[in-house]
């Protein structure tokens, strides 16, 4: 009998896919039924070559190989990911496989991680595309009635391997190029040199702010309080103006009613930014916490969305994930009694629902003692916002007392009442100043110093969404393009916010100023977007990629710009002389040595290790002397031998020496205690 392989991007999907159709049979990279066939991706499992693939000249990194410029790039199966990619490649060649159904995700990159796979495995049967945005029963039924032939999908395929190429193009060349013409790693790219642009922009308007001072009228009748627009450059033309405004007038009174609807669920970057203003997490931290959730716990829908949007499909699911937050939510409860209607209907939008719809609880129970501190306060975020789409709207009362004084001076006084609390968690309170047009107001003044703020450095939550103003990076990439510009040494972070290094600033110098404003990026996404509609074609784009790109080399070859290495430190390397080298590793920063042929490092600072001071039983570092490493307490300048592998191998672990003395410990409970015997004699002779 014949079947259809279905490809999807995560065994997660693939398992619920073939729940759905039945493929029941659990194999090692697929499940198997009566009529399909399921696998699965990891991502990811092609890429595109490396310039020394393509031709050999380009291993070495040198000036005269740039720019380069290959006729077909070609792709590459990732080295990690080879076994799952081969037994993809095995299916599509069984010969009871009649069809294949690509079911990764509705979504530019999604489309291209089915397509190079397929390519890889030389697939010559007809293929279909599944277009779900929800992963329901009922919407993965009706999208595999409605299958769709691939080439349908031809474009947006060709959009995807045309944005991959421009990187390639773009983000390679100009890398080489700075990095050989100032020897040094200089990386650069479309979306990570002007994601550091916006962070040094605003590090130039602090630097260039000068604080002014002036003063402003404050006024007040009973409780109501307000200040003139007015501002006055000293304290005495403000007191001159008190003078004329004791006594006002009532020129109208306005009351009116807002409606405040609930917030719509999260994307990613919004919930990366909330995350980072309330707990400064990274936004590598808050993915890697919602990936968990959803991953691991299944808890929450796929992270990484750019919409805040429902699919209509869904609205028969709310009850039920309602009933799964219900123990960890007491207003799930009352909303369930209520029906589990949704007030926020604008949520299910399809026209809006991109890839992926919003973040949201999944209709799985949360085991809570099975969620850390951070995964619990991410999962928090995402049902709170859930549950606003079944709240109340939040309405207020709002009442503007317009005041005329004696010289046509005029404030405003605003006083708001809470009418209905709704999703927003407010006490009920109600006006309680009765004033009418035409009363006559006798007033308090004073005076008051202020001082112009500087702007706010940029936080890693106000980066992210200058980025999404800027259509910089994707929900998926932005939480990397951020790491990737720390671990440059571009950017790093100081306190809870970010700063440019010497380093980075100097690159954004050195850079064409095409790549430094977020313009480029935009036009680029405009060029894609139409690829994908089918309006433009891929072939023109890239001829346009490869004539910058000539151009951004030929500017760097020929720019006179002065670099000045900052990362070099007046150390000199103990074995050759060269001066040392500052870089960030990944166990902290290192000392590399700047002669190339010198293979010399270390760490900057001794790495602290688990062992403890035997004195004041704190943890000692590691040092490295002419003779080895040694233990060092920082504290009690206490030094201990550090034993070499073989030697810590035949000591007992805390483990191991625990296990040991259960087992002592057991023997000597079995064997009776002459206590024990005269205790149960004295016992038995009593009875």
């Amino acid at each position: 009998m014949s079947k259809t392989l279905v490809l999807a991007e995560k065994p997660s999907v693939a398992k619920d896919l073939a729940r759905v159709l039945g493929a029941t049979q659990k194999q090692k990279a697929y499940f198997e039924g009566k009529n399909y066939i399921v696998t699965w991706a990891l991502g990811h499992l092609m890429t595109l070559k490396l310039p020394e693939d393509i031709d050999k000249d380009w291993q070495k990194w040198d000036m005269a190989t740039l720019p380069m410029i290959p006729k077909e790039i070609g792709i590459k199966p990732l080295p990690k990911t080879t076994h799952q990619l081969k037994a993809i490649k095995e299916l599509v060649q069984r010969k009871d496989v009649k069809d294949i159904v690509i079911a990764t995700d509705a979504g530019r990159e999604g489309e291209l991680v089915a397509r190079w796979i397929l390519a890889f495995a030389k697939c010559q049967k007809p293929m279909y595309r599944l277009w779900i945005s929800s992963q329901t029963d009922k919407a993965i039924k009706q999208g595999f009635a409605a299958l769709k032939p691939a080439n349908e999908y031809d474009a947006l395929y060709q959009s995807a391997i045309a944005r991959a190429k421009a990187d390639w193009l773009v983000g390679l060349n100009v890398t080489r190029a700075l990095t050989v013409k100032y020897e040094d790693n200089l990386s650069a790219g479309r979306v990570q040199t002007p994601t550091l642009a916006l962070v040094r922009e605003q590090e130039k308007k602090i630097e260039t702010f000068v604080p002014k001072t002036y003063f402003v009228v404050n006024v007040q009748y009973k409780q109501l309080k307000a200040m003139f627009q007015k501002q006055f450059d000293t304290r005495e033309e403000a007191e001159r103006f008190m003078e004329t405004v004791k006594k006002g007038v009532v020129l109208e009174v306005k009351e009116k009613t807002h409606v405040e609807k609930a917030p719509l669920p999260y994307d990613l970057t919004e919930l990366q930014k909330e995350a980072n203003q309330r707990y400064q997490f990274s936004a590598k931290k808050t993915l890697s916490i919602v990936q968990s959730l959803y991953e691991t716990h299944k808890i929450v829908t796929y992270p990484r969305t750019d919409s805040k949007y429902l699919t209509t499909d869904m609205q028969a699911t709310m009850k039920e994930r309602l009933q799964a937050i219900a123990k960890y939510d007491e207003r799930a409860k009352e909303y369930i009694k209520l029906g589990g209607k949704v007030i926020q209907t604008a949520v299910f939008q399809n026209d809006k629902v991109s890839d992926h719809h919003a973040l949201i609880p999944t209709e799985q129970m949360p085991n809570l003692s099975k969620l850390s501190s951070d995964e619990n306060k991410i999962y928090r975020f995402i049902v709170e916002r859930f549950l606003g789409l079944f709240a109340p709207h939040h309405q207020v009362k709002s009442v503007s007392i317009k005041v005329q004084f004696n010289d046509k001076q005029e404030c405003v006084f605003k006083e708001n009442s809470v009418l209905v609390q709704g999703w927003k968690e407010q006490e009920v309170s109600r006006v309680s100043v009765d004033v009418k047009q035409g009363d006559i107001l006798y007033v308090q003044t004073n005076c008051e110093k202020k001082v112009t703020t500087p702007p706010s450095a940029l936080s890693e939550g106000t980066l992210l969404g200058a980025m999404e103003k800027h259509s910089l990076g994707t929900p998926a990439t932005r939480a990397e393009i951020i790491e990737k510009l720390i671990k440059s040494d571009l950017m790093e972070r100081q306190a809870v916010t970010l700063r440019v290094t010497p380093k980075g600033k100097q690159l954004l110098q050195l850079v064409n100023p095409s790549l430094v404003t977020p313009t480029l990026t935009e036009q680029w996404e405009k060029s894609l977007e139409k690829i994908a509609h089918g309006k433009e074609r891929s072939d023109s784009f890239l001829k346009d990629i490869e004539k910058s790109t000539r151009h951004l080399v030929e500017e760097i070859k020929g720019s006179e710009v002065a670099y000045k290495d900052f990362t070099i430190t007046s150390k000199k390397c103990p074995e050759c002389q060269s001066l040392l080298r500052e870089r960030n590793g990944k166990d902290g920063k290192r000392y590399v040595c700047t002669n190339a042929e010198c293979s010399y490092q270390r760490r900057k600072d001794p790495k602290v290790s688990n062992h403890r001071c035997p004195q004041c039983h704190k943890k000692m570092e590691i040092i490295d002397g002419k003779n080895g490493a040694f233990f060092k307490c920082k504290f009690c300048s206490i030094t201990e031998k550090l034993e070499n592998k073989s030697q810590r191998q035949q000591k007992l672990s805390k483990h191991e020496e625990k296990r040991l003395l259960q087992k002592i410990n057991a023997k000597q409970e079995t064997v009776e205690s002459p206590f024990a015997v005269l205790k149960q004699l004295a016992n038995d002779k009593v009875e």
